[in-house]
């Protein structure tokens, strides 16, 4: 490799897609790379990124022979953040980050997992795969028990760490309320149109007796943007829900934390709304589509209803009732934010550096 007078790494994730929780994330992990340093940062977008870190070189994430190309040019490789080595998006997806490991070993790259959590892996293939690439790589930190429990059997060599996910590491912000309520709601096979009736139905009747707005916060572009036009079109969506309603499309984190600061409550789907909202201490009550919502949500000691033991529509409100206007509790937020640091550490520890 020629000489380089800083270190240059590849950070290799979900990033540049329009979904302002991998954009949380890439906003962490570039605070915890050392400093000097090179980045060559996987992206689609490659003007979002250059929003978040202007001093990176964009790779096509969605071209892996330029990605795999990339490899060559730099000291080590960070799977950052997130759930890359899952199969429950596609066998495609894992295998794309699979092959990107396989790649940097042959080249004698280190890879260090960041943040992430392992699985689903649905298929038999999928565990084999992972159990056969996983020790190869230098370190690893976990943000669920479930995940560092399966690694630890997996690859017991491999030096790894658990803590809270790295989102929690942002600033904490301040909740003033007394305004709106906030949805993160997000499409999922859990909810059929009946489950959303139910849904929008408690939503509807908690705004009327606030009187208050209703603003959908969509944090993925493409997937939760449209959610309630489509809802609306389904004609599940009452004349006056929809008049109390707003679709708004943060993009930027400070967009997200402008949106739920002023919440008299705010209901999160997405891991990372929970995450955000909970930093600017709103009062919250969640809905869980996957385990990690429901691990986060007792973590930070947010009221959670799981999608697929969904209550009716009394009893969504009776829990939301009791949630309106009552913060968190900035002390228990700061132990949570302490613990995340240690995915930061553990990435120092073995990043390789000159």
């Amino acid at each position: 490799m020629a000489a380089r007078s800083v270190p240059a790494y590849l950070l290799c994730g979900y990033y540049g897609e329009n979904n302002l929780g991998d954009d949380a994330l890439l906003t962490v992990l570039l605070r915890e790379m050392p400093q000097p340093c090179r980045l060559l940062v996987t992206a689609h977008d490659a003007d979002a990124l250059a929003a978040l870190a202007p001093d990176a070189e964009a790779v096509n994430r969605r071209s892996l022979r330029s990605v795999l190309r990339s490899i060559g040019r730099v000291d080590a490789v960070v799977l950052g953040g997130g759930s890359l080595l899952q199969d429950s998006t596609s066998l495609r997806s894992l295998v794309y980050y699979l092959v990107i490991i396989a790649l940097a070993r042959l080249q004698g790259r280190p890879v260090l997992l960041w943040g992430q959590g392992l699985g689903p892996l649905q298929h038999p293939i999928s565990r084999r795969l992972v159990r056969l690439l996983l020790p190869a790589c230098r370190s690893a930190s976990w943000r669920d028990q479930a995940s560092m429990d399966r690694a630890s059997r997996w690859a017991p060599q491999l030096p790894m760490q658990i803590a809270p996910d790295p989102v929690w590491g942002l600033p904490r912000q301040s909740w003033t309320g007394g305004q709106s309520i906030v949805v993160c709601w997000r499409p999922s096979p859990l909810l059929g149109l009946q489950e959303w009736t139910v849904l929008l139905n408690a939503l509807q009747g908690l705004a009327e007796e606030l009187d208050a707005p209703i603003r959908w916060l969509a944090f993925h572009r493409h997937q939760d943007g449209g959610l309630l036009d489509w809802l609306s079109d389904q004609g599940v969506v009452s004349s006056d829900l929809r008049s109390r309603s707003t679709t708004v499309v943060p993009t930027s984190l400070e967009m997200v934390f402008a949106s739920v600061r002023k919440a008299r409550l705010v209901i999160p789907m997405r891991l990372h709304a929970l995450i955000l909202a909970r930093l600017a201490l709103c009062p919250m009550a969640a809905l869980s589509y996957d385990p990690k919502v429901e691990a986060a949500a007792a973590m930070a000691g947010v009221p959670c209803t799981s999608l697929d033991a969904l209550p009716d529509e009394q009893g969504l409100l009776s829990q939301w009732r009791a949630a309106l206007d009552c913060p968190a509790d900035p002390e228990q937020v700061e132990r949570i934010r302490s613990g995340a640091a240690l995915h930061g550490r553990q990435l120092r520890r073995f990043l390789p550096q000159r």
